[in-house]
């Protein structure tokens, strides 16, 4: 009974996490762009970060622990994995650093640069926030190919 709720959970925190910047990047972001002047465009990100950054925590919690809790208690271990596992485990934490890096560091600065109310240091921020989110929602849409069909291909 316990596996079931593990992988629900896992893939719930996945599609959180990868349908977001999905949405961000492909949806708000050429719209906010057409409509909105730098500061309410940098204003309407950095909130909107500030709010999903929350759920993206979440799902940096919940996807490891519950992997690894599959990983050893249904398959007894790494040894015992294929290699769309061991590739879906290693791109989630390639994933997650990025992201740890992208909230710690532009996020940050993005923030910052708003409550002083340089403009022009927050675009540059968000523009490296931009290309950030661009590589890590390659990835994710990765794992999740390989999670969908993976054990398929060996």
């Amino acid at each position: 009974m316990l596996v079931p709720v593990l992988i629900a959970l896992h893939v719930l925190a996945a599609i959180i996490w990868v349908g977001g910047m999905f949405f961000a990047y492909m949806v708000l972001r050429p719209v906010a762009g057409k409509l909105l002047e730098a500061p309410a465009r940098l204003t309407l990100w950095s909130n909107v970060f500030a709010r999903f950054f929350i759920w993206v925590w979440a799902a940096i919690i919940i996807l490891p622990l519950t992997g690894y809790i599959m990983i050893f208690q249904t398959w007894g271990g790494f040894s015992n994995i294929g290699l769309d596992l061991k590739l879906m485990h290693i791109l989630g934490w390639v994933m997650i650093l990025i992201f740890l890096h992208l909230f710690f560091a532009p996020f940050q600065r993005l923030a910052h640069a708003i409550e002083e109310g340089t403009y022009e240091i927050a675009g540059k921020q968000l523009n490296i926030i931009r290309r950030i989110v661009a590589v890590n929602l390659s990835i994710g849409l990765i794992v999740a190919i390989i999670a969908s069909g993976g054990r398929y291909y060996y």
